[in-house]
């Protein structure tokens, strides 16, 4: 039997290495693996997610594991595997203006706090962890976002979201004291240009982030890998093959840092080495087992924020055939 020939878009991270150098291959697949960005292009473009959502570009896809969520919570046709490429803290992600007077996380009460959307998976999990860690009311904070949702949805009454102003840029807003505090996947800009006016909220989130994963148990999810239905329905086999090679993909990328000098970090060795001691063999578990508390904890986070329509059972997230991993 022929190949099945198909297209693959992800990000271009350490595990993903071996899909672009062809080091490994999915078994019964001709797989066109394509590089796309999200916030940031790449060698075939950006909006990555917006690219399989809406418009249904590609037939296997890294996805924002938040919209991936209302997208199935709606009927969506699309249907993951349990693959997480990408995870994030939150904590290492917030940034105050150092002017604001934010000491503590209950400082961002009443304050002006800027997201990628307010659907981005690491807003959902930066305001749900406030809440719940912190108790900080999400509800009580005014959110400025920097573009339109990827998926729409109406914001429940008193929750206050405005749309960055036309020709400005959310870093330097935060950093020209315009918002008082900013959350996103990445580095803001002027952080990134070593600017002394923006500050992480947390002095030492390093350990924040510890206590936070030994309390929950988990790296929280950010990405979730999904398959168009139709091609589900042309090749029920084809999940199995690609969560297997994702697993070899992982263990391939794992072995690049035996070489102290793989990656461009002086002490690049010393800090996987550090890793394993903090956060055990495999931070970054395949399969839903491992990964049910993280997942049922995000979907309560986004049902309390208005994103999903309905309560979903993990179980619902993903194909039939691969549950028991």
């Amino acid at each position: 039997m022929a190949n099945v020939k198909l297209t693959m878009a992800l990000s271009h991270y350490d595990r993903h290495i071996p899909f672009f150098d062809g080091s490994v291959v999915a078994q019964g697949v001709d797989l066109t693996v394509l590089e796309v960005g999200q916030s940031h292009p790449s060698r075939h473009g950006q909006d990555r997610h917006e690219r399989m959502l809406q418009r249904g570009e590609f037939d296997i896809c890294e996805l924002s594991l938040s919209s991936y969520l209302m997208a199935k919570s709606r009927g969506m046709p699309f249907t993951a595997i349990p693959v997480f490429p990408r995870r994030l803290f939150s904590h290492s992600q917030m940034w105050v203006n150092v002017g604001a007077g934010i000491r503590s996380p209950k400082d961002l009460i009443g304050k002006k706090v800027g997201l990628s959307t307010f659907q981005t998976t690491l807003s959902v999990l930066a305001k749900g962890d406030l809440q719940s860690e912190y108790d900080v009311p999400w509800r009580q904070i005014q959110w400025i976002v920097t573009k339109e949702e990827t998926l729409p949805f109406r914001p429940q009454e008193g929750v206050r979201i405005q749309l960055v102003p036309a020709g400005k840029k959310i870093g330097d807003m935060l950093e020209q004291g315009e918002i008082d505090a900013l959350m996103m996947p990445h580095p803001p800009q002027p952080v990134v240009r070593g600017s002394n006016k923006v500050k992480r909220l947390f002095p030492d989130a390093r350990q924040e982030e510890v206590r936070y994963f030994r309390k929950n148990g988990f790296y929280p999810i950010m990405h979730v890998v999904a398959l168009k239905d139709e091609v589900l329905r042309q090749s029920p086999w084809l999940p199995q093959n690609i969560m297997e090679t994702f697993e070899k993909a992982k263990q391939t990328c794992m072995h690049y840092y035996d070489d102290p000098n793989w990656s461009r970090l002086v002490w690049g060795r010393h800090l996987f080495e550090e890793e394993r001691v903090v956060f055990g063999e495999d931070p970054w578990p395949y399969g839903v087992k491992r990964n049910r508390a993280n997942l049922e904890r995000f979907m309560e986070y986004s049902l309390d924020q208005g994103l999903m329509d309905r309560k979903l059972a993990v179980e619902e997230l993903f194909v039939s055939t691969i549950l028991d991993t």
